[in-house]
């Protein structure tokens, strides 16, 4: 099975790459071609993000294609930043800049009213307009400050529920993709590519 990968964020590629080689052993997963613009996301949900850069990678190359969309959902913050999160600092903003946005933005919000939630939406879409969704979510708290050296986005102010406390920029990959969003996003996917092919 061959699908493009529609994401341009080298971070997420190497994630899903790693995620769904794991998943769906023998799969060839073609970059996102270097010719194809970047697609407006202009959805008001995750679901609607996801299908929009599907469908575009879909229409431009001919091949079935997957793409995700994720937010960060902070409660305190009424479920900001959502579907805007990697634009929550503005167009063009750093990792560093909506990190710093958001400690900003928490500031003075006590430890227990931190609560968190990653959703991703992982989508594979094929030319005839076919597609298959699935939905990952992790619960955590946001950290007073980044700690960790690895991952990338919000990933060094983000501590798992489920986790030892470490922010995901702290753990092993690995240990990351069993807890995250994004993992269990592509594992479902891959089960429910699996049923369908």
């Amino acid at each position: 099975m061959k699908l493009v990968l529609a994401s341009a964020n080298p971070d997420k590629a190497s994630e899903i790459r790693s995620i769904l080689g794991a998943a769906l052993p023998g799969l060839d997963l073609a970059p996102r071609p270097a010719g194809v613009s970047d697609v407006d996301e202009t959805g008001a949900t995750l679901l609607e993000n996801a299908r929009l850069k599907a469908a575009a990678i879909a229409a431009a190359t001919g091949e079935s294609a997957v793409a995700d969309d994720t937010g960060l959902l902070v409660d305190a913050l009424d479920g900001a930043p959502g579907v805007w999160s990697a634009r929550f600092a503005g167009e063009g903003a750093t990792y560093a800049d909506n990190v710093a946005k958001l400690l900003s933005e928490l500031a003075g919000v006590a430890p227990g009213r931190r609560t968190a939630r990653f959703e991703t939406v992982a989508l594979v879409r094929w030319p005839d307009g076919r597609e298959v969704a699935a939905t990952g979510a992790v619960e955590g708290v946001i950290a007073s400050e980044p700690r960790g050296e690895r991952g990338f986005g919000y990933d060094p102010v983000f501590v798992p529920a489920e986790g030892d406390g470490r922010t995901f920029a702290e753990l092993l990959p690995v240990e990351k993709h069993a807890l995250s969003h994004r993992g269990r996003a592509f594992r479902a996917l891959a089960a429910q590519l699996t049923n369908v092919l």
